[in-house]
């Protein structure tokens, strides 16, 4: 038992840090408009981002593992639980990596200069290291505080951006843990039912990539020319952000359901 909780702490911390990463990836056009090297801005994230496949890569297993051991000790009723709260850790994650992004996007544009000036992220990385650059970073951390809210524009942001982005981010929050709880429920073919999570985030990267990311690059180059407000592209942060919180509670109640349409499609397939 005490193993199980060591596993389900583990895969509830690097849920949590998956979703924190994810969150400040909505600065990084921020940054970029700030600083006007958009292109330079998504290449430093990318750094960024491996910090979350890795943080991914372990917690698939660990997830694995603990589905099989509930199985092999006849112990699957009590997974729901289990599943619920590492869903509640992503909108943990969610919310601590909104209240992150002032400070991540002021700390983001002096890492971006940096590398103009270093000319390759190695050379950044020994600097900072050498330098103490990392001291200087403590001076950079920014409360969050209420007062953007009170300057954005809602006018010029279509109303769909926020609910698709609710519906995108509660759908690929549960893909995956939909399908292996579905895999749990039908032990015999949950090969089968965990494979299908490709299905149900498929869905939601081509509801992303036709519709959310397309008017976020336009809203962000129309910034970056002129044509817009930097309170638009600020409006259109925190809407994302908002979605994505949103979308990790409202995945909650779509987990069940989502499971038992896995169940019924793998017991089709098979």
């Amino acid at each position: 038992m005490e193993e199980n909780m060591d596993r389900l702490i583990a895969v509830i911390l690097f849920t949590a840090t998956i979703h924190i990463i994810d969150t400040l990836s909505y600065s990084v056009r921020l940054a970029g408009i700030k600083t006007k090297r958009l292109a330079m801005a998504l290449s430093l994230f990318n750094i960024i981002v491996l910090v979350a496949r890795t943080a991914n890569m372990i917690q698939a297993p660990l997830l694995g593992s603990m589905v099989d051991r509930a199985i092999a000790h006849g112990q699957v009723s009590l997974l729901l639980k289990d599943f619920r709260m590492i869903i509640f850790s992503a909108t943990v994650g969610s919310i601590v990596g909104a209240a992150l992004i002032p400070s991540f996007v002021e700390i983001f544009s002096k890492g971006i200069m940096a590398l103009e000036r270093a000319g390759s992220v190695p050379v950044l990385i020994s600097s900072a290291v050498y330098q103490g650059s990392f001291k200087k970073i403590k001076r950079s951390f920014k409360k969050p505080g209420i007062g953007v809210l009170k300057r954005l524009r809602f006018d010029r942001i279509p109303p769909t951006f926020l609910i698709l982005n609710l519906i995108i981010t509660s759908v690929s929050t549960i893909g995956v843990l939909s399908a292996i709880y579905a895999g749990a429920l039908l032990p015999d073919y949950r090969i089968t039912a965990s494979q299908l999570s490709g299905i149900i985030n498929g869905a939601a990267t081509i509801l992303l990539a036709v519709v959310v990311d397309p008017q976020a690059a336009m809203i962000t180059d129309q910034t970056l020319q002129g044509m817009r407000e930097r309170q638009e592209a600020n409006t259109m942060v925190v809407l994302l952000v908002a979605g994505k919180i949103l979308g990790t509670l409202l995945s909650q109640f779509i987990f069940l359901p989502a499971s038992k349409i896995v169940v019924l499609l793998t017991k089709f397939l098979v």
